[in-house]
């Protein structure tokens, strides 16, 4: 599968409709991500049950910033929705190969169950009293 361009229009919809999107954050400007590009694409080729997309970061500057993104090229990689590895940096194709292996290894399960316990802990009290058991 060729890779995609999408906006931040299309982000939210293409993150959900799919099981793994990997996300190429980029610029024309920026010679890393140019060096990248080619890569990226020759990999998209061989994994047509994962979509490869790319944000053109001056394009769409305030999905970038809702990102995170302070640093390109950066890759992300979303798994049922759930963000599983983000990092900046050009990588070689052995090196993204690794990276989509790997995501497509995890244990959804565990990662589900790792990403309730989270939002639990986070929705807790942060005074150190607990909830009594009703």
């Amino acid at each position: 599968m060729a890779t995609v361009d999408i906006t931040g229009e299309q982000f939210a919809a293409t993150v959900e409709d799919n099981d793994i999107v990997l996300v190429d954050f980029w610029a024309e400007w920026c010679g890393p991500c140019k060096q990248f590009g080619p890569t990226y694409s020759a990999v998209s080729e061989k994994h047509p049950d994962v979509v490869f997309s790319k944000v053109d970061t001056e394009a769409e500057q305030q999905l970038a910033a809702e990102a995170g993104i302070t640093s390109i090229p950066t890759l992300m990689a979303f798994r049922e929705k759930v963000l599983v590895f983000s990092q900046p940096g050009a990588l070689n194709a052995q090196q993204l190969e690794q990276v989509v292996d790997a995501v497509k290894a995890l244990d959804m399960e565990e990662v589900h169950a790792h990403v309730a316990r989270s939002q639990a802990e986070a929705a807790a009290p942060q005074d150190g009293t607990q909830i009594p058991d009703a």
